[in-house]
């Protein structure tokens, strides 16, 4: 007891001597808030991709009498379970980052939308009462009373779709603040619900709703096929290695579906943002280069890889069929996506001229390319052999995986720096950092 009490004492002694005055992280304090939201959004985007999905999957096996899936439903819903104090954790953190650094927009923004952030956390504890009760009556309720468990499941997700859409309105307010022709906050209107829905449904609103609904189904999917991935080198029997190697096939699916649809909703959203200055900041126009136009280019770097990597672990895990049927077609459209996709990397030509299109024709190509190696594989898959994928077939999803997430997080990391020196666009009242706005303000 006494040699605790003194290893206490001397590491008090120790902290007591640290002087951490001069630390500073990368980035100053919009930094450290930027790293803390970016935490958050990783666990969130999980969690809403697998609380819409699991309920969906496990209603599929009970029509299709499959008990994989069922397992999968159950470990997705696992999943959200134990990590879901975690994403809180950075939540919270990020809301005292923000009463603290930003007191003022904080509070305005909170006046502004009172009533919606309160339905907002009203679906948000519905969500968790539908996901506990989900989970921990699994096995009575999945076997006694199937549709009660189900809709236990659908209102997990319903809810938590509801709570992601009122949190996307307030985020892409704050991008475009509100549309060209949308008042500002002022102390007359601060506490409007009228002005505050105006603002919800402004120019960008339904674009990002509909791309962060894809985006929450498709990344998440990669990262299922990548835990998977690890978790069949961990396997003991055949029948978990059949699984885990049916699992894998599942997230690829899943993923690659949804990501054909991303650059359709993406393209919406950068023509909704072009009613306001922040499509500017976006692209870099006017005032030169800015690091949004820079992480605009690289992130069309990883989109290329992503439908790249999609297609070779299509090529590859087309192996598994008995007599290879659909390998040579799935090479045939992952060449052709690898070709249209490098062409759209090199196609970077001035807003105006002839060739400017290059880039979209060379991308929209590698779109349907990847849907026919997608169509191709999907035909093949009900004669797929589980149980011994290759190690080149693993590395592929895992490097899916991680570069999904790494791309979903620097999406929101491009979205967010558009706006800057506002933290609420065009607004001169929420300005950041010492860059000035257009129009001379203040900070």
């Amino acid at each position: 007891m006494s040699s605790t009490v003194t290893t206490y004492a001397d590491l008090h002694f120790l902290l007591a001597q640290l002087d951490l005055s001069n630390f500073t992280f990368p980035g100053g304090v919009r930094g450290f808030t930027g790293f803390t939201m970016l935490v958050h959004i990783f666990f969130a985007e999980l969690f809403v991709g697998f609380a819409i999905a699991a309920p969906v999957l496990q209603a599929w096996g009970a029509r299709t009498g499959s008990p994989r899936m069922d397992r999968l439903a159950h470990s997705m819903v696992r999943f959200n379970v134990l990590t879901f104090s975690s994403g809180a954790t950075f939540a919270v953190l990020f809301l005292v980052l923000l009463v603290g650094f930003y007191p003022q927009v904080t509070a305005a923004l909170f006046t502004h939308f009172f009533y919606l952030t309160a339905i907002a956390m009203a679906s948000m504890i519905l969500a968790l009462w539908g996901m506990y009760s989900y989970y921990y009556k699994w096995d009575r309720y999945s076997i006694l009373s199937k549709r009660r468990h189900a809709f236990l499941g659908f209102t997990m997700g319903a809810f938590i779709w509801i709570w992601m859409v009122i949190m996307t309105g307030i985020d892409t307010f704050m991008t475009t603040g509100g549309g060209p022709n949308a008042t500002p906050i002022s102390e007359g209107n601060v506490s409007s619900f009228g002005a505050a829905l105006s603002g919800i449904f402004n120019p960008m609103f339904v674009e990002m709703v509909v791309h962060r609904t894809f985006a929450n189904l498709s990344w998440p999917a990669f990262a299922l096929a990548a835990w998977a991935a690890v978790m069949y080198i961990r396997s003991k029997t055949e029948e978990d290695r059949a699984f885990y190697d049916w699992s894998t096939s599942v997230g690829l699916t899943w993923g690659t579906g949804f990501l054909l649809l991303q650059p359709f909703s993406g393209f919406f959203i950068t023509y909704a943002m072009s009613s306001s200055g922040s499509y500017e900041r976006l692209v870099g126009e006017g005032g030169g280069s800015t690091p949004t136009s820079q992480l605009l280019y690289v992130n069309l770097i990883m989109v290329v890889l992503l439908f790249v990597l999609s297609n070779v672990a299509m090529y590859i895990g087309a192996g598994r069929h008995p007599d290879n049927l659909g390998r040579r077609p799935i090479q045939f459209f992952a060449l052709i996506a690898a070709a249209a996709g490098l062409c759209s990397l090199f196609a970077n030509f001035d807003h105006g001229t002839p060739l400017f299109w290059l880039r979209y024709i060379a991308l929209l190509v590698m779109i349907l390319a990847t849907l026919g190696a997608f169509v191709t594989y999907l035909r093949g898959r009900m004669r797929f052999r589980y149980g011994s994928p290759g190690v080149a077939y693993r590395v592929v999803l895992l490097s899916l995986g991680v570069l999904a997430a790494t791309t979903a997080l620097s999406m929101g990391l491009m979205k967010s720096n558009s706006r800057v020196p506002y933290t609420v666009y065009n607004q001169p009242e929420f300005t950041v950092e010492a860059e000035q706005p257009p129009s001379s303000f203040g900070r």
